[in-house]
C-alpha cells in the first residue's frame, strides 16, 4: 500500500521542541482517499459499504511496507465512523469522527491491536474469545487487529475457528500477514481477502516527490528515481530511505549522495559496462568495473544492476512501452531501446542466466570483487560463442551466423581479449544496422573482409565417392570411424531413391530432426561434392537395422529347420539356438556354401 497523503493520523506534539517523527509516521494515511496504489481494494470497500455487505472479517496480505497496519486502523475508523451527520458505517472519511483520532493513534479502547509474534498461544486467543461477548465501551464495533496472524500457533487458529465463523454482530476481526501460505485454509475461508499490491516506481517518485516539496527538500529525479527502485514497491522503506538520505545531504537530496549512501552504480556506468560485456571487450569491462568499485558500488549491486539492465533490455523488446516508467533515466531509455534492436532474444536470456549463477556466487565468496571479475569475464567470453542453433547453421554452411568462419580453438578477435587479428566488433556504442545478431558480441552489419574465410570448394566430380545404397553410406561413416552416426543411418533411415548427388529418405518415427542436416554435411565432407537431401512423403523401404534383424530371423528359422540342427537339439535335450553368424560379404558367403557339410551323427552310435 502506501504511506501517502499527510499527516492526519498522528496527533502533533505540543511545545516549543516537538519530538521529530519519521516521514513514515507523519505522512501515513489517514483516509482511503489517501493510500497509494491500491485502488482496488479501495473501490470493494466503497461499493461493500455502500450496499451494506459488511464482512465480518478481512484478511490484508503484502510485503512489508505497502501498508497493511495503515490500512486495518483506516478500516476501524470507517467501522466506527461517527460525526454530528453521519452515524454509519463509510468510506468517506473527510471529515474527522468521533473516534476517529484515537483510532489511528492506536489507543482507542475498543479498537484492540496484537502482535501474533509475540502472542501465539492458545491462552491469548482464550483470551479474545472470552471479551468478544461484552459490547464496545463506546464505538460502534469491538474491532480486533491481528498483526503476523500466521506466526499464531496450530491450537490458537483452531480455538479462533468458532468465533471467526460465528462472531457476535458487534465484533469485526482483521488480520494481517506477510505469509499468506502459512495462515490455514480454514482461517483463510472465513475471511475476505485483499492483497494490497507492491506499489508502481512510478507511483512512488511522484509521492516521494510531493512528501520533499511538502518539506521543501530540494531532491533530484534521479535520486528519487534511485529510492524507487531500492524501496522495491514499499511505500514505508521508500520514506525511509529519503529520511535517511535528507540526513546524509544536509537537507538536500542528490543523486551522488544517494548512489553512495546505498551503494549502488551509476546508472549510465552499468549502461556502459553492459556495452562491453556485449562487446567481449575483458580489458574494458573489467576496468569499468574496478573504477565503479573504487567509487564504493559493492561487487554484488553492481551484477545485480547489470542483470536489471539485460531484463529491461529483454523487456523492451516486447513491450517498447515499458521505457515510459518514471524510475528511469535517460540514458536507460535511448540505450536500453538501441540493444534491445541489436540483441537477440537467445543472447539476453543466457545473458540472464549466467548473471542469475554469478550473483549468488559472488554474495557467498570471500572475495566478492575477484569473483565478480570472474562472472565478467566468463560473460565477455560468452560473447564469441555462437548460440546452439547458430553452431548447427555453421556446420552445415561452413561459416558462422554472422558471415565470419569459426576461430580455431577460440581465438579472439577482439583486441581487448588479447587478440592481434582485425576486430568486427562495432567501435560506436550501437550497430548501425535494424539489430537482430544472433551472438552476444555487437557487430557491424557487414563484416570485416578480413574476417570472411570462404567456404570450403567442393572437390572435383572425378574424385567423388560414388555410393549406391544405404550400405554404402553405413561403410563410409565405418571408413571415417563416425560409429555414432552409423548407427543413426541403420537405425532411423528408409531408402526411397538414390542417384548421383541426391538422395530421398524417409524417417522413423524416433529420428533426431537434424538427421538430415547432418546426413547433408558429413556426405558433402565425406565424398567431395554436394548431396541433395530431401525427405520424401513415400515410406521408403526397410531401415539397415530393420532388414539385418529380418535377416536374422530367416536365419533362425533357417537353422531350427536345418537336419543337422535338428539333430543336434534332438540329441541334446534343453539345448537351444542363441546366435546365428551370418557372413558380412560376398566372399565369406560363397566360400561358406563351397564349403562340404558333414552329415549328421547316427543316433545309434556310441
Amino acid at each position: 500500500m502506501s504511506e501517502a497523503g499527510n499527516s492526519g493520523g498522528d496527533s502533533l506534539a505540543t511545545g516549543k521542541a516537538a519530538a521529530y517523527r519519521v516521514l513514515a509516521r507523519k505522512y501515513r494515511p489517514s483516509n482511503f482517499s489517501e493510500l497509494v496504489g491500491q485502488e482496488p481494494m479501495v473501490r470493494t470497500l466503497t461499493n461493500a459499504f455502500a450496499t451494506g455487505r459488511i464482512a465480518q472479517a478481512w484478511m490484508l496480505t503484502g510485503v512489508r511496507g505497502v501498508g497493511k497496519t495503515t490500512t486495518a486502523r483506516i478500516l476501524a475508523r470507517a467501522l466506527n465512523y461517527k460525526t454530528a451527520t453521519v452515524d454509519q458505517p463509510s468510506v468517506d472519511l473527510a471529515v474527522l469522527g468521533e473516534h476517529c483520532q484515537a483510532i489511528m493513534e492506536g489507543r482507542h479502547v475498543d479498537v484492540i491491536e496484537m502482535d501474533a509474534a509475540s502472542h501465539t498461544g492458545i491462552d491469548d486467543i482464550r483470551d479474545i474469545i472470552e471479551r468478544v461477548r461484552y459490547a464496545p465501551v463506546s464505538a460502534r464495533y469491538k474491532v480486533y487487529i491481528i498483526d503476523e496472524v500466521h506466526m499464531l500457533s496450530t491450537q490458537a487458529f483452531n480455538g479462533l475457528l468458532k468465533t471467526l465463523e460465528e462472531p457476535p454482530p458487534h465484533v469485526k476481526f482483521i488480520f494481517a500477514t506477510t505469509e499468506i501460505r502459512k495462515v490455514p485454509i480454514t482461517v483463510l475461508s472465513r475471511c475476505q481477502r485483499f492483497d494490497l499490491r507492491r506499489i508502481d516506481a512510478g507511483a512512488l517518485v511522484s509521492h516521494l516527490s510531493s512528501i520533499a516539496a511538502k518539506e521543501g527538500i530540494s531532491v533530484d529525479d534521479d535520486a528519487l528515481a534511485m529510492i524507487a527502485r531500492a524501496a522495491e514497491g514499499s511505500a514505508r522503506d521508500s520514506l525511509s530511505i529519503l529520511d535517511q538520505a535528507i540526513a546524509h545531504g544536509a537537507g538536500s537530496v542528490g543523486a551522488e549522495a544517494v548512489r553512495a549512501m546505498l551503494g549502488l552504480a551509476d546508472r549510465a556506468r552499468i549502461v556502459d559496462l553492459f556495452e562491453y560485456v556485449m562487446k567481449g571487450d575483458v580489458a574494458a569491462a573489467l576496468g569499468e568495473f574496478r573504477a565503479q568499485y573504487d567509487t564504493g558500488a559493492d561487487p554484488a549491486a553492481v551484477l545485480t544492476d547489470l542483470a536489471e539492465f539485460n531484463h529491461l533490455v529483454t523487456r523492451l523488446r516486447f513491450v517498447p512501452t515499458a521505457m515510459d516508467d518514471a524510475s528511469l533515466s535517460q540514458d536507460e531509455r535511448q540505450r536500453g531501446a538501441e540493444f534491445a534492436r541489436a540483441l537477440s532474444v537467445r543472447v539476453l536470456s543466457r545473458t540472464w542466466q549466467m548473471l542469475l549463477k554469478g550473483i549468488p556466487e559472488v554474495q557467498s565468496s570471500s572475495r566478492p570483487v575477484s569473483a565478480a571479475e570472474m562472472v565478467l569475464i566468463r560473460l565477455a567470453h560468452a560473447a564469441d560463442l555462437p548460440t546452439l542453433d547458430e553452431a548447427l547453421r555453421s556446420l552445415e554452411s561452413g561459416a558462422s551466423a554472422t558471415g565470419a568462419a569459426p576461430r580455431p580453438n577460440g581465438a579472439p578477435v577482439n583486441p581487448g581479449n588479447g587478440g592481434n587479428g582485425t576486430s568486427a566488433v562495432a567501435q560506436t556504442r550501437m550497430p548501425g544496422g535494424p539489430g537482430g545478431a544472433q551472438t552476444m558480441r555487437l557487430v557491424e552489419a557487414t563484416p570485416a573482409p578480413a574476417a570472411f574465410v570462404a567456404p570450403p570448394q567442393p572437390a572435383p566430380e572425378t574424385q567423388a565417392v560414388p555410393l549406391k545404397s544405404l550400405a554404402d553410406i553405413v561403410a563410409l561413416a565405418d571408413a571415417q570411424r563416425d560409429i555414432a552416426f552409423k548407427v543413426l543411418v541403420k537405425r532411423c533411415i528408409r531408402l526411397v531413391r538414390i542417384e548421383p548427388g541426391r538422395i530421398d529418405v524417409s524417417l522413423t518415427d524416433d529420428a533426431p530432426k537434424m538427421l538430415l542436416n547432418e546426413l547433408t554435411t558429413k556426405l558433402r565432407a565425406w565424398t567431395g561434392r554436394n548431396w541433395l537431401v530431401s525427405l520424401s512423403k513415400e515410406e521408403g523401404g526397410q531401415t539397415l537395422a530393420e532388414m539385418e534383424s529380418t535377416k536374422r530371423e530367416n536365419a533362425f528359422l533357417d537353422a531350427r529347420s536345418d537336419p543337422t540342427v535338428a539333430a543336434i537339439l534332438a540329441r541334446f535335450p534343453g539345448a537351444k539356438i542363441i546366435d546365428v553368424r551370418i557372413p558380412d560379404t560376398p566372399d565369406a558367403e560363397t566360400s561358406e556354401a563351397e564349403m562340404p557339410v558333414e552329415p549328421p551323427a547316427d543316433d545309434d552310435e556310441p
